[in-house]
């Protein structure tokens, strides 16, 4: 039997990229409250909202508005993903405590995604991890399409490893490896996290995944047994999959946790509160909470 990690930190990225794929816009004292209710079950890590382009992204178009409506709780992290300089000037004097920048390992979807290289998104990354660090903030990386891509296919652990090291140059603290459109499976999975953490300290490597073909959970177990302690999850399951039509996004932070709690693995959270945060935010956006696991308490406990 594998030694599986005695701790385990989930990072919820619900209100930020959850709400950021969801149709329904989503008013501000709504988002705080979600960010409380997640603090209420224990979780320490939590990504706020994202300083981007209201034109492109008008789900977060209040993000100086959440950070300044959130309660601020010794011990909790609360970050927010920046997209350029601009947005770092943005989010600066809200006082996020970490920053969150992204690059995909796909050269195809960083044309279409944010129409440029990779090598020349790195290289407009590089003064907003700089300035980030001036001002005593720890940057974390998000890797995009580590394993697969909607417009060129299957991504190799060489691409991979590629972007990482561009990441690490940079001065990017702690890098996720993100299977963006779910079509991972554990192999793949732990041939991509083997070359992070070739570069990166198992400390500073997380996992994220999405959910589309029902992989995540077996991903994040593959994940466990290389000694991976960190990944993202996303209460309620929020964030539906822009690239695969009418397929799950973001693992559910619930059924992460389920999971974790079966194997003995602390994770801090107390389910039935995170569940409570699930079905608060899913009720405001009008619709049962995706999370098998908070979908089967809901129904235990309504009897």
């Amino acid at each position: 039997m594998t030694t599986l990690p005695a701790r385990v930190t989930l990072v919820d990225v619900g209100p930020r990229d959850g709400l950021q794929n969801e149709k329904a816009q989503v008013g501000t004292a709504d988002k705080a409250r979600l960010v409380a209710l997640l603090q209420d079950a224990g979780l320490k890590e939590i990504e706020v909202t994202s300083f981007v382009s209201p034109k492109w992204v008008p789900q977060m178009a209040d993000n100086a508005a959440v950070m300044a409506a959130i309660e601020r709780r010794p011990g909790v992290r609360h970050s927010v993903l920046v997209p350029n300089m601009k947005g770092l000037e943005g989010a600066l004097p809200t006082r996020p405590d970490e920053v969150v920048v992204f690059a995909a390992a796909s050269e195809a979807f960083s044309q279409k995604n944010i129409n440029c290289s990779i090598a020349e998104s790195i290289e407009r990354f590089a003064p907003v991890v700089a300035a980030a660090h001036e001002a005593g903030l720890k940057v974390r990386g998000a890797l995009s399409c580590a394993v697969g891509c909607p417009y060129q296919g299957e991504v190799s652990a060489d691409e991979v490893e590629r972007v990482v090291k561009l990441m690490k140059d940079i001065g990017v603290d702690h890098l996720g490896v993100a299977d963006t459109i779910g079509v991972g499976t554990p192999r793949q999975v732990q041939a991509a996290m083997a070359r992070a953490l070739k570069h990166y300290p198992l400390v500073e490597v997380s996992g994220h995944f999405h959910d589309t073909y029902g992989q995540a959970l077996t991903n994040i177990y593959a994940c466990l047994e290389m000694g991976i302690h960190t990944f993202d999850a996303s209460v309620a399951g929020l964030g539906g999959c822009p690239y695969a039509k009418g397929a799950t996004g973001n693992v559910a932070t619930e059924d992460v946790v389920f999971l974790l709690n079966g194997l003995g693995i602390d994770t801090g959270i107390d389910l039935d509160k995170l569940v409570d945060a699930g079905a608060f935010i899913s009720g405001v956006l009008g619709r049962p909470p995706v999370s098998r696991v908070g979908r089967a308490i809901l129904a235990k406990r309504n009897g």
